[in-house]
């Protein structure tokens, strides 16, 4: 049985930055000041460490109480954004639904996230492309700060939820940056980069991935993987 944790911003969809937008109202409410999220990293990174981040630039403490009323805030106006054109890419990536169309049916496969997203709003995104049928379980931004901690976290709950027994005989991580390649790699998986997000299959294969796809339109190509 292989494990497979899917990634999901520039991975298996982009959402015309619906995330940042939202992200940007709560901040605004809780702080009072326009476009916190400037000059603050989000690419491959949890929800958590994003805000920590943003929340440290203006002097203040991300405690448990802050972090919950942020994560609300945030996943009211995501709920909300989604709904816009936005700006940029707004799609699932190239291949995404055949792949998963396929994997579903595999006896050896079993499916799952890992994202920096907290799981509301990775649940938000992924209904509004009808993705969110996929995957029963997974690991989310709301359970760690560092992604490096959430593989372990998913193959628990893979277990939890009963889609593998034991220990899976592979666990790929799926993902279009750089942390995704050392979050497998920190984790004991394997790394598969795809360069659908922001980041060149060169960047990926620096970081650690030995495996690079251009895109996720080969089901074929995959699938291989798992033979």
């Amino acid at each position: 049985m292989y494990l497979i944790l899917f990634d999901i911003d520039g991975t298996l969809c982009l959402t015309g930055r619906a995330g940042w937008r939202a992200m940007n109202h709560a901040c605004r409410e809780v702080l009072g000041v326009d476009d916190a999220m400037a000059q603050v990293e989000f690419a491959g990174r949890t929800d958590w460490s994003i805000l920590r981040d943003v929340m440290a630039k203006y002097g203040r403490t991300l405690d448990e109480a802050l972090l919950a009323d942020l994560r609300d805030r945030y996943v009211r106006h995501l709920a909300d954004e989604i709904q816009h054109p936005g700006t940029g890419v707004k799609d699932v990536m190239p291949g995404v639904g055949a792949l998963l169309e396929e994997l579903r049916r595999r006896e050896d496969a079993a499916l799952a996230l890992l994202t920096g997203n907290f799981i509301e709003g990775a649940r938000i995104k992924l209904e509004y492309f009808d993705l969110w049928k996929y995957f029963r379980c997974g690991a989310f931004g709301g359970d760690a700060a560092s992604r490096n901690d959430l593989v372990p976290i998913a193959l628990t709950r893979a277990r939890e939820s009963g889609i593998v027994n034991g220990e899976p005989a592979k666990v790929l991580v799926v993902g279009d940056t750089p942390n995704d390649v050392e979050c497998a790699l920190v984790g004991g998986a394997i790394p598969i980069g795809v360069a659908t997000g922001g980041y060149s299959v060169e960047d990926l294969r620096a970081a650690g991935a030995e495996i690079v796809f251009k895109d996720l339109s080969d089901t074929e190509e995959f699938l291989a993987l798992l033979r």
